[in-house]
C-alpha cells in the first residue's frame, strides 16, 4: 500500500491531528545524553523515562527482555543499586553484539559485572516451568512498527501494509504474556513500544488484563509526561517537545486469592 495506505490508516487513527503529527515525526528526535554512566550515552529522552517507569528493586533480579541497542539497560543499571542483577536479553545476533558494545562503552567494571547478556527468544523461556516468577522485575520494550523510523526510509515505507501492526500485535502479545509468566508475584512489568498504533499499544495491554484478571493490576505511571490511555500513558512528538513517540504501560502482578 505504500505512503498512502500508511498515511490514510493513521489519519484513521489520529484524525486532524495526524498531519503535525507526521510532520514532527519527520524531524530528527530531540536526544539528550544520558550522564549517570562512564561516557554519556544519547538518547531520546522518551526511551529514559520508560526505563525509569520500572519499579526496581532493592536486591534481586531485573530482566531487560528486548534490550538493544542498550539505552534503557544504561539506565536501569545506572539507576539500580549494587545488590540487583540484570540480564539483558537480545535474540538477534547482530543486535546483541551491539548491546555488548553500548554497555563494554559506557558501564564501569563494577556496574558492567551485574549485568549478564543473553540472547534467547523471551517468548519460548515462559514454556519452562521453571522460570516462573524468576525476576522481580520486568521491562519489555516490544519490538514494533517504529512508525518515526519507517517514515525515514522510504525503501520500507512503501513495503507497508495494515498487516504490519496486525502482525507485531501477535508477536508482542506472545512476549508480554510470557514476561508476566517470568516475573514474580509481587513483581513490576513495564510493557512499552515506540509505536503510534492502538493495536501495538493499548490492545495488547487490554490483553494481559483480560487474561489475568486481577493478578494482573494496572499500575499507572502518574508521573510520567505524555497523554493518558485506557491502560497507560503515550509520548508524542508533536505536543512533547520533539521526544517519542514512545507508549508505558505498568503492571504489578497479584497473588492468587
Amino acid at each position: 500500500m505504500g505512503e498512502e495506505g500508511f498515511d490514510s490508516y493513521y489519519k484513521t487513527l489520529y484524525g486532524g491531528r495526524w498531519d503535525g503529527l507526521k510532520n514532527a515525526l519527520l524531524k530528527p528526535a530531540e536526544r539528550q545524553p544520558l550522564t549517570a554512566v562512564k561516557l554519556p550515552y544519547l538518547m531520546d529522552y522518551a526511551s529514559v523515562l520508560a526505563a525509569r517507569t520500572l519499579r526496581l528493586p532493592a536486591r534481586g533480579n531485573v530482566f531487560d527482555a528486548c534490550a538493544a541497542p542498550g539505552g534503557k539497560t544504561l539506565v536501569l543499571a545506572a539507576e539500580s543499586g549494587a545488590g540487583v542483577q540484570i540480564i539483558a536479553n537480545e535474540f538477534s545476533s547482530e543486535r546483541r553484539r551491539r548491546l555488548r558494545n553500548t554497555l563494554e562503552q559506557h558501564l564501569d567494571d563494577k556496574t558492567r559485572n551485574r549485568i549478564r547478556v543473553s540472547g534467547f527468544d523471551a517468548a519460548a523461556l515462559a514454556a519452562k516451568k521453571s522460570e516462573h516468577e524468576r525476576f522481580d522485575s520486568i521491562l519489555l520494550d516490544a519490538p514494533c512498527s517504529s512508525e518515526r523510523h519507517l517514515l525515514s526510509n522510504k525503501k520500507y515505507l512503501e513495503k507497508w501494509t495494515p498487516a504490519r501492526p496486525r502482525f507485531l500485535a501477535k508477536r508482542q502479545w506472545s512476549l508480554l504474556s510470557a514476561a508476566f509468566l517470568l516475573l514474580k508475584t509481587g513483581g513490576s512489568l513495564v510493557y512499552a513500544t515506540c509505536a503510534l498504533s492502538f493495536e501495538e499499544n493499548d490492545n495488547v495491554a487490554a490483553r494481559l488484563t483480560a487474561k489475568y484478571g486481577a493478578r494482573a493490576r494496572l499500575d499507572p505511571p502518574d508521573f510520567l509526561e505524555g497523554e493518558k490511555t485506557a491502560f497507560g500513558k503515550i509520548i508524542l512528538p508533536d505536543t512533547d517537545g520533539g521526544i517519542g513517540p514512545m507508549y508505558v504501560a505498568r503492571f504489578t502482578k497479584q497473588a492468587v486469592k
